[in-house]
């Protein structure tokens, strides 16, 4: 199952050329990964009140396009893998059918000592 989330560049996401900063590529993906386990169920207030925080542990990154001030994109989300400790997720950026940004993103669960810790049975059982 994809999750999609769509997102408008503003002004704010660009360089004086009008076009995405790259940085923002991340942030986009970021927004975009928050909402799909906030929709699966997933409360990251909850998480953290018992002391779990998801973290990204590692992000491969291309980027194969620029997008521009006032573009209409759109996130693609999907679950790649899940073990005890990670999730890797391949995420798309697209404006309309062509793919700007592809991206492969592995998140883990660190407890309050910042330690990694295993996902917990209930993240595993939403997923």
């Amino acid at each position: 199952m994809t999750h999609e989330f769509p997102i408008r560049v503003y002004y704010e996401d660009t360089d004086m050329g009008g076009v995405v900063y790259h940085a923002n590529y991340l942030r986009y993906i970021e927004r975009a990964r928050s909402d799909w386990v906030r929709n699966l169920g997933n409360d990251q207030n909850a998480m953290r009140e018992a002391g779990v925080v998801w973290v990204v542990r590692r992000v491969e990154a291309e980027y194969l396009a620029s997008a521009k001030f006032d573009d209409e994109l759109v996130v693609e989300t999907e679950l790649v893998a899940i073990t005890g400790v990670r999730l890797t997720m391949a995420q798309v950026i697209r404006r309309g059918s062509d793919t700007i940004f592809r991206a492969s993103v592995t998140a883990v669960c660190v407890g309050s000592n910042g330690r990694p810790m295993r996902l917990p049975a209930e993240i595993r059982a939403l997923m």
